[in-house]
């Protein structure tokens, strides 16, 4: 049975619909060791995922002189871009938008990703025309500031409490949080699920197909 609790389902992009995770952290860590900067573990360059860019490499790489930040990112974006046409969605993505859009939810993205770098992420993966709104790190606060749930529940005329947020990261839960929206994790991306868990989510799904179980009979 649909639309029980929520009307508005929001989206994480990396790590969350696509499987991009890995590919991010190592682009994180070439850009550094480019500029002779200490180079972050996997598990701190994982942790910054779904953040905007600047606060990601702040956060990776915290000795980085602010006066180098651009020369980090055009690093990370050169290794990023020479590997992002090998990134896929993760399998049963397309099925499970499509049985939430034949359900009527509203559907929407916020993620950390520039809005040129998601319109490239949509535009190869064709499935932009199922979302509703979506929302960009470079076009407002970055995760986990309300802004982006606000944004789109006011451009789609939707209640933040029937709003739900959907991540891999302990930033897209503290976002719902902070915004009033709902919580729910995914244990198939960045964070632990322990992290996750933390967080009190209403459920942490552990594959594509247990999000689309969950969705289609709570939300």
């Amino acid at each position: 049975m649909a639309r029980q609790r929520f009307d508005l389902i929001v989206f994480d992009w990396d790590g969350t619909l696509m499987d991009s995770t890995p590919t991010i952290a190592k682009c994180i860590q070439l850009a550094s060791r480019d500029l002779g900067l200490p180079v972050p573990d996997d598990s701190a360059a994982s942790h910054v995922i779904g953040l905007g860019l600047k606060d990601a490499l702040s956060y990776a790489v915290p000795t980085l002189d602010p006066a180098d930040y651009p020369r980090l990112a055009e690093r990370y974006r050169y290794h990023f871009l020479t590997r992002d046409a090998e990134l896929v969605l993760f399998p049963g993505v397309l099925d499970m938008l499509e049985a939430l859009h034949a359900e009527h939810y509203f559907l929407g993205v916020a993620t950390g990703k520039t809005r040129v770098g998601l319109e490239r992420a949509l535009a190869a993966t064709g499935i932009g025309k199922l979302f509703d709104a979506t929302r960009c790190a470079d076009e407002t606060f970055s995760k986990p500031h309300p802004a982006m749930l606000h944004e789109l529940t006011r451009e789609l005329g939707q209640d933040i409490g029937r709003t739900v947020m959907i991540g891999d990261t302990t930033h897209d839960l503290q976002m719902a949080i902070n915004a009033g929206a709902q919580g729910l994790g995914v244990t198939y991306g960045a964070h632990p699920a322990e992290s996750l868990r933390e967080m009190s989510p209403v459920h942490c799904a552990t594959s594509i197909s247990d999000l689309q179980a969950w969705l289609l009979a709570h939300a």
